[in-house]
């Protein structure tokens, strides 16, 4: 990227692979497997706060080199690569020397960093929203395909411990509905994406993910300041959904409820527990001659393999590109979130440039 934050595109049509001392190209070609022995040259894109998690999470993986880092702000690129161990590169450097890349540039560069990358015979990883234009998403999809380049969006709460402990259950669920709770309270940066884009994204990709159908009806409410929305979805099959997304709530909540027909389970993302709460019975009972009524379920405390989200994601996109298998979160699944996320987004800004006064009430006295 440019100071002004453009990418710098050092050729329009992208680069060429590098030539070996024997003349042929370095990087493997497109579409094959990598030898398992075989140390993947990783880069990142972008080193703002996640960015930097991406390089701390690279530097670490076995089987991976963290081979270089690039900001559009030289400086910040240059203090990250000094706190991991690598160097500060212009793009088209970067690019030539590595096999993956994770792309964490703000939204609205996501397709032409990607693009490049693509061009280059990269793999990507794009951080979410995977794109602005989802026209845009389902051309790097078919670009992608064409390069035989692994392409993943990264959507990490598919990799929560939690997440992945609960996908094994849901095929044994009869689900009825799914809640959704995503609330924090203001942040101490400057974000552009509303809160639909920025939070409630996360769960609409979870929740399509669960219950794997299409939404047949979908409706949202949100503030004028686009800092608290809620959105009600229905699927073909029946179940419905509802989700919240906050960031002016004072309380860190990440919650998912599934309400199923012998079962509720609830899931809780930042303690990485699941509890299923099973055969809950009424009853009437005395106590001093008093009668008081009561619940009484089975509650079931599941195991989870608790890790860092972002080191299981990481991990399974270096692995897709090793064996060259389809990735865990596929351009598709982020296409899908996108095209929801954008149409929830649309649906909870309100109407009204402002509030008339003299509306009448919905609700009289």
């Amino acid at each position: 990227m440019s100071d002004d934050g453009r990418l710098d595109r050092e050729t329009a049509g992208g680069r060429p692979d590098r030539e070996s001392e024997e003349g042929g190209l370095d990087r493997e070609p497109e579409g094959d497997c990598f030898d398992r022995e075989r140390e993947l040259r990783a880069g990142v894109i972008g080193v703002g706060s996640m960015g930097q998690n991406h390089a701390r999470v690279y530097r670490d993986l076995p089987g991976v080199t963290l081979e270089g880092v690039y900001d559009a702000d030289m400086e910040r690129a240059e203090e990250v690569a000094a706190e991991y161990h690598t160097e500060a590169l212009k793009l088209g450097d970067l690019l030539d020397r590595i096999d993956l890349v994770s792309i964490a540039v703000p939204t609205q560069y996501h397709y032409d960093a990607a693009r490049e990358c693509i061009d280059a015979g990269v793999h990507v990883l794009v951080e979410k929203p995977f794109v602005d234009d989802p026209e845009d998403g389902r051309q790097l999809v078919e670009f992608a395909r064409e390069r035989g380049v692994v392409l993943q969006v990264g959507h990490i709460e598919r990799f929560n411990p939690a997440v992945l402990t609960l996908m094994d259950l849901v095929d044994d669920l009869d689900i009825i509905a799914i809640t959704a709770e995503r609330l924090g309270p203001p942040l101490d940066r400057e974000i552009d994406d509303s809160v639909v884009l920025d939070l409630m994204i996360h769960d609409v990709d979870v929740v399509l993910s669960i219950v794997g159908d299409k939404v047949t009806d979908a409706n949202a409410v949100g503030t004028r300041d686009g800092n608290y929305a809620a959105a009600n979805l229905r699927f073909g099959n029946g179940v419905v959904a509802e989700l919240t997304a906050s960031r002016v709530t004072q309380e860190k909540v990440r919650k998912l409820t599934i309400s199923a027909a012998d079962s509720r389970v609830k899931v809780d993302y930042i303690d990485q527990t699941i509890e299923i709460h099973r055969r809950s019975v009424p009853e009437y009972v005395r106590d001093n001659g008093d009668v008081r009524y009561r619940h009484e379920s089975v509650v079931e405390q599941l195991t989870v393999d608790r890790g860092e989200p972002l080191k299981k994601e990481l991990t399974s996109f270096v692995e897709a590109v090793r064996t060259g298998s389809e990735p865990a979160v596929t351009g598709e699944d982020g296409l899908r979130a996108l095209e929801l996320t954008h149409r929830l987004d649309e649906l909870a800004l309100p109407t009204d440039p402002d509030p008339d006064e003299n509306r009448p009430p919905l609700v009289r006295d």
